[in-house]
Parts: structure tokens; sequence; C-alpha cells
């Protein structure tokens, strides 16, 4: 490959990159920050799902081939859906727990698929991370290179485009990843899907493992999954069409959006917000398929100013620590329910200030 970069569109241009509006993009700029670099650490938001962890995936690639000595794909939290342990296991991806690194020890520090220090991350937010990459709505992104497009469905879809655009090789196990990823983060082109992202499917759909793809999206549920769903029916408090239910304590944070896309389905619902105590904070995820609300935005105002939340149109997250409403110790069953009446109260006021505004 030469050193420069080539920048005619002739070249580079591709359905994709049609799409994806690369106007905005400085290729060059990314490629001669890693180039000139002997080491980065790609750091995926806590809980990595697979478009995160495909991200990462493909900026460690794109950094190798561009010769960075040494290339970490960090994250915090825990994987515990079944899925992305799978995915993890079956492409072989090589992650380390961000307990387990310095950041500072590292020439780049990149985001993939979040943005924000100490949003959804185990970053200092004093820090500046020195890449972005993400598709998630967010404001104030900093860094030496930032490439933020809220308009496209996944992150992964945008990476694709970087192996287009540096013209990289690309082989079974990163389209496979990357793949997968869109069809997860888009719930198989069903949510907040742009044509981008069907134009990067068919560029990875040639060389992907399209039977272990099958494999991955039928990995069974862990027994707690199943168990914490069962919890989330029978806890189940419904208003008018907006749902909300509470787990208690649980230890796989990845119950919860499985769980609030699973009632998502019940007759007369069109929001559902699910939330469990994970180890010292209330951890929420949420899903809407009313138009009319962004739940991202209403979890923002509802608890941004006591820990972090936030999100799309159609989905979002947010995490409470717990000190901040009282300590709750594990087996105090009483204060466990007073807290969550707490939680659902606040989210109902919020959901019914929505709906008469």
């Amino acid at each position: 490959m030469s050193e420069q970069l080539s920048t005619d569109r002739t070249t580079l241009a591709t359905p994709l990159a049609d799409l994806i509006d690369d106007q905005t993009v400085d290729y060059q700029r990314l490629y001669d920050l890693l180039a000139g670099s002997d080491s980065v650490v790609v750091v995926c938001h806590d809980n990595p799902d697979p478009d995160s962890l495909s991200s990462a995936l493909a900026l460690s690639v794109v950094a190798e081939q561009l010769g960075v000595g040494t290339v970490t794909i960090a994250y915090g939290g825990a994987i515990s859906h079944q899925q992305n342990r799978a995915m993890v296991n079956a492409l072989d991806i090589g992650l380390t727990p961000i307990t387990e690194c310095t950041l500072a020890d590292f020439a780049l520090v990149a985001f993939v698929d979040h943005s924000i220090p100490g949003r959804n991350n185990s970053v200092d937010e004093e820090m500046t991370p020195d890449i972005v990459i993400d598709h998630h709505p967010s404001e104030e992104v900093n860094g030496q290179y930032v490439d933020h497009r809220p308009n496209v469905g996944a992150t992964a879809t945008i990476l694709t485009r970087y192996l287009q655009a540096y013209e990289l090789e690309l082989d079974e196990r990163l389209a496979t990843a990357l793949l997968f990823g869109i069809h997860r983060e888009t719930l198989s082109f069903t949510r907040e899907t742009t044509a981008a992202e069907h134009a990067a499917a068919s560029y990875l759909h040639s060389l992907a493992d399209h039977s272990l793809i099958e494999s991955l999206s039928n990995s069974v549920f862990t027994c707690e999954t199943l168990s914490g769903i069962g919890d989330a029916i029978a806890n189940r408090e419904v208003r008018g069409s907006c749902l909300v239910s509470s787990l208690g304590r649980i230890h796989e944070r990845d119950i919860l959006p499985q769980a609030a896309d699973y009632l998502l389905k019940l007759e007369g619902v069109s929001t559902t917000v699910v939330f469990g105590i994970v180890d010292d904070n209330i951890q929420l995820s949420a899903r809407t398929n009313n138009s009319q609300l962004h739940i991202g935005e209403l979890l923002k105002n509802t608890f941004d100013e006591d820990g972090s939340a936030g999100g799309h149109h159609d989905m979002a997250g947010g995490q409470i620590p717990l000190g901040l409403l009282g300590p709750v110790d594990e087996d105090d069953e009483v204060a466990t329910d007073l807290l969550n009446q707490s939680v659902k109260k606040r989210l109902f006021s919020a959901l019914d200030s929505w709906a008469e505004s």
C-alpha cells in the first residue's frame, strides 16, 4: 500500500461510499494517525455487544495492517450475554479487561461504538480519547480524530467502510464478525436500518460464514436469562401502553435488554423499561415502537444527573450508582422493594409527563 491514501472518488467509490456520507470524513487523517503510532488500545463500551465487538476487531485489524506494533482490545463490565460469549469464542476475539491495562501506556486510545468518557464505559470522565468512531446520538464528542455518524444504523457499517477506503484485506473471520454485528444491532434489519447497512451487508456477504452467523443467532438462553425473563413478565406493571418491570438483584446484565425486547411483543404495549441491580448499580434497558417517543432522550432527562443514560429513538439504557439512592444490602428485601418502587415511580412519572406534553 502506498504511504499516501488515494482520495480519488473513482478509486474509492462503492455503493456503500455513496450511501454513508463520506464527504465529511477525513480517512487520510486516521490513516496517518495509526500509521505513525506504535501502540493503540481499542476500548469497547461496557458489557460489549456484537456491534461494539466487531467494530473493535475491525479497527484492531486496520491498525495492525497499517503497522501498529501493539494493539489491544479492552472492555469494562462483563460479557454475560450468551450470544456475545459465543461470538468471542467462535471468532477468537482477544479481549483484555480494562482493569488489567493502563490506558496511559498506549500511544493512542480509541473508542468504538461509544464516545463520551465515563458514559457506558469504564474510563475516567476526565480523559479524552484520541480516536472516536461511533453511531450513537451524543453531544460534545471530542478527540484528535472523531467520526460520529448518528444517521448510520451500526458502527460495524462505518468500520466496513474503513476497510474499503484503505483497500485492506478482508478475511472470513472479520467479514463474519461485522455482518453479525450489523444483524444484531439492527435486529436483522428491522430496527433503525439505513441503506448503508444493506450496502455493507452486500459487501460482506460473499466472505462471511453464514452457518456460524446462524449458529450465533440461535445461541441458547442460560438458565438465569430464562428465569430473568420470567421474572420480568411476573413483575410487570402496565399503565396505558407503557410497561415497567424490575428484576431485583441479577448477575447477568444482558437479561435486561432481552427482557425489554420480549415484553415489547405484549399486545397493547408500545414502550418497555426493565431494570435490575447489578453489583453496585441499577441498570436499565428500554425499548419503544412508538414513533412519537424518543426513549433515549426520556431516559437521559430522567436519570442522567444521577448516573448516565440515553440512547436511540427506539432503544436506550442507563446506569445509576446505588449510593445515590441509598445503600441496599443484598439480603434486604424491604430496601430492594422500596428502591424498585422509587425507580418505577420516576419512570412512570416521566412517561406520563411525555404523554401529556
